[in-house]
């Protein structure tokens, strides 16, 4: 069975994005994309929301010649992956690999997990919660950046209890940390 892992970066107090919609203080430096890259590689599929789908989607188009090879790797991941977004509002995807569900059933991302030959991702706080209600998320990953902004879109839903083993931590030289915990499911 593969593993769901949600990733996130965050600011100190937990936020994915501040009160107004921004994240450009989240915006990784080389170092630590380089690191993304190596979390996205074993990724074979990206559950994404609407908002984060529109994010991430100009990466199947982007040009990367002449930028760091940090970048274009991940551009390279980003359009080897399959995706799946959850929306009940787009009509169709603007990238390849990409499908779309109206709504996010539980059972049938269970199923996906059971079949998968490639660990699968969640993206989005407002997915990731949902996912995180089901206890489908088996592994959460946070690169939390040295800024508090105070309000906004959280990483973590409110009301949601998760008993969680750390696995992995790293220091970054720009002051972010990286922190990977498996959720410990009740059997």
């Amino acid at each position: 069975m593969a593993t769901l892992v949600y990733t996130g970066i965050t600011s100190l107090d937990g936020y994915v994005a501040d009160a107004g919609g921004r994240f450009d203080w989240s915006e990784p430096d080389e170092e630590v994309h380089a690191f993304v890259n190596g979390l996205e590689r074993p990724i074979g599929t990206h559950l994404l929301g609407r908002r984060m789908y529109e994010v991430l989607s100009v990466w199947d188009t982007m040009d990367t010649a002449g930028e760091s090879p940090v970048l274009d790797e991940y551009a390279g991941i980003w359009r080897a992956t399959e995706k799946v977004v959850f929306s009940s509002t787009l009509t169709q995807s603007v990238t390849a690999r990409t499908r779309i569900e109206r709504e996010f059933d539980p059972d049938r991302v269970r199923a996906w997990k059971e079949d998968a030959d490639r660990d699968l991702s969640i993206g989005g706080p407002h997915l990731a919660a949902q996912a995180l209600r089901a206890g489908l998320v088996d592994d959460v990953q946070l690169l939390v950046s040295p800024v508090a902004v105070g309000g906004g879109s959280r990483f973590l839903p409110d009301r949601v209890r998760m008993n969680l083993e750390l696995r992995a931590e790293r220091r970054f030289g720009n002051g972010v940390v990286f922190l990977r915990y498996a959720v410990a499911h009740r059997r």
